[in-house]
């Protein structure tokens, strides 16, 4: 399978977090899936970390720690193209984060599955895996 980690769960997956359950990890560390992180969740981290100023509970790792961290995991990065940018225009409002709605929009365009654990990010669809 093809998985897209929202922001939170590649996060989670990397500072081992419990709120990210045992089912999840398989499914994560499974060779026989294929883990992207999109290029807009290293940008959502050095967004949300530079905000928090210093408070690393909103965003445990920095947006370069993550990079590599990220690489040493062995997840594959999406760039964002034209197209996923474009895509989002057409994207019903049922979510409001401009990040979740371009993860939302390059999960639909390449196509891959969108893990997370945001109910609303869940209401675009069966490409969405929510935990």
């Amino acid at each position: 399978m093809r998985l897209l980690l929202d922001t939170h769960v590649a996060l989670w997956a990397l500072v081992d977090d419990p709120a990210l359950p045992p089912a999840i990890r398989g499914m994560i560390a499974d060779q026989a899936n294929s883990i992207t992180v999109s290029v807009a969740s290293i940008w959502e981290i050095a967004i949300k970390r530079a905000l928090a100023r210093g408070r690393a509970a909103d965003m445990p790792l920095s947006a370069s720690r993550a990079v590599r961290y990220f690489g040493e995991a062995g997840f594959a990065t999406l760039d964002i193209t034209a197209e996923h940018a474009a895509a989002v225009e057409d994207l019903p409002r049922l979510h409001g984060d401009p990040f979740d709605r371009l993860l939302i929009a390059q999960a639909l365009i390449e196509p891959l599955r969108l893990l997370t654990h945001d109910a609303q990010v869940a209401a675009y669809g069966d490409m969405v895996l929510l935990f």
